[in-house]
């Protein structure tokens, strides 16, 4: 039998069975399993070609799985918080994680924390790399999409932190799933909200494309690969497919039901949908407890695969060739991820397994310079000034913890004032 050259991955909230299984979208053979917990929803990543991970459902921390190891699970990586969505970069150099507010940037073959992106208001709900690698997209419940480039976040100093190059405000309601197209920097996005829109964007002028009005909330989104056409899960159980080739009579405008235009079969929310590398099938998962896979030419269901529990993640991934040979190992070892950004002087306490050399006086064999020693000079008539301003600088450091005190419980109710809108809006 040849090798499948595509293979489906999904989980289930319940992770009775496996967190995740591999299987092959046309016989539904289950190839591999990967054991231990359960991921959350849009939480699972292939890195680099060689590790699976999955932020664990309610938890602090990720699972890591070598791509080929399945039952024996690697590490784990220790995160702040509940991983909320998680991505890796199609590069395998950066990992992405949204937690609470947050987003937290790694690293990958030193472990260190890059950056952490506090621009967004609520919890971070969905994240994702442009295919260069060149962006980072994050959706979250206060109903913006913030576009961020990469080169901008590693250049930013540290204590000024990084701005997005884009911040999308168009959306009514929290954000369900942000997917990008190919083209890198000239891509384009297409973003899914509560408010029952899906919205295309333009990376390169960050401008609005289209807007498409639905009857029901649509929860996850998807191109084809010739983005000829998006495919929307809905609330109500269908996939909406809309067709980007013909001309729009206006920006915005409502979604036609028409049959042909939709795939009927689940009971549930779909709460994930992916497209075949050749556009001939989609792949969707819903809280019914079942995966499909579609024919898109024919709108017929090919098969349905039942899990345990409502189904979390699926996608459509190349047949990587380490993953069906069990004594192929990863062609890099995953290092310990910090937690911390790193410090001023390039260190991160104990933790960090690094080394700081410091050398003494007896080992300065030069005389002093007439500018060092101009230095030295001008560093002691400065201690007397710096005395005075130490008192001032209590005082302020006092205030502005006093500030920060009120800042959390102005945020925290604005959190529920957000919520309670949100709550009796979507029962409407």
């Amino acid at each position: 039998m040849a090798a499948p050259l595509e293979l489906v991955l999904s989980t289930d909230a319940a992770g009775q069975v496996a967190n995740c299984s591999a299987w092959e979208p046309i016989t539904g053979s289950v190839l591999l399993t990967y054991r231990g917990g359960n991921t959350s929803s849009r939480g699972l990543a292939v890195l680099g070609g060689q590790y699976l991970l999955g932020g664990q459902l309610g938890k602090n921390y990720i699972n890591v799985w070598e791509l080929q190891r399945r039952d024996q699970l690697q590490q784990k990586i220790v995160c702040p918080g509940p991983v909320n969505c998680l991505a890796a970069s199609p590069n395998g150099l950066y990992l992405v994680a949204g937690i609470a507010e947050s987003i937290y940037l790694w690293e990958v073959c030193t472990g260190r924390l890059l950056a952490l992106l506090n621009n967004h208001y609520q919890d971070v709900t969905c994240l994702t790399f442009t295919d260069d690698s060149s962006h980072i997209l994050s959706g979250a419940k206060d109903c913006l999409v913030l576009v961020w480039s990469l080169y901008s976040v590693l250049q930013v100093e540290t204590s000024r932190g990084p701005e997005p190059r884009y911040v999308w405000s168009r959306h009514s309601l929290p954000i369900t799933d942000v997917q990008c197209g190919i083209g890198g920097p000239q891509s384009r996005v297409v973003t899914s909200s509560l408010d029952q829109t899906v919205k295309l964007w333009e990376i390169s002028s960050g401008d609005l494309l289209l807007s498409v009005l639905f009857d029901v909330r649509i929860m996850s989104v998807a191109f084809d690969p010739a983005e000829y056409h998006m495919f929307c899960g809905g609330s109500d159980g269908i996939i909406y497919q809309v067709d980007l080739c013909s001309s729009p009579e206006q920006r915005e405008r409502p979604f036609h039901s028409e049959e042909e235009m939709m795939f009927k079969g689940h009971r549930n929310q779909v709460t994930c949908v992916s497209v075949s590398l050749d556009g001939s099938m989609l792949v969707s998962g819903s809280q019914d407890e079942t995966v499909c896979v579609w024919d898109i030419h024919s709108k017929q269901c090919l098969r349905t695969v039942n899990h345990r529990g409502p189904v979390t993640n699926a996608l459509i991934i190349p047949a990587l060739g380490n993953m069906l040979r069990s004594e192929s190992k990863p062609s890099f070892p995953l290092p310990r991820f910090s937690k911390h950004l790193q410090g001023a002087e390039g260190c991160e306490g104990p933790e960090s397994g690094g080394v700081i050399l410091r050398l003494g006086k007896q080992q300065q064999e030069s005389e002093d310079t007439y500018l060092q020693r101009a230095e030295h000079l001008q560093s002691l008539l400065g201690e007397s000034e710096g005395k005075n301003l130490s008192g001032l600088v209590e005082q302020l450091r006092s205030r502005t913890s006093e500030l920060e005190e009120e800042l959390n419980v102005v945020r925290k109710i604005n959190k529920d004032l957000f919520d309670f809108s949100a709550s009796i809006i979507t029962k409407q």
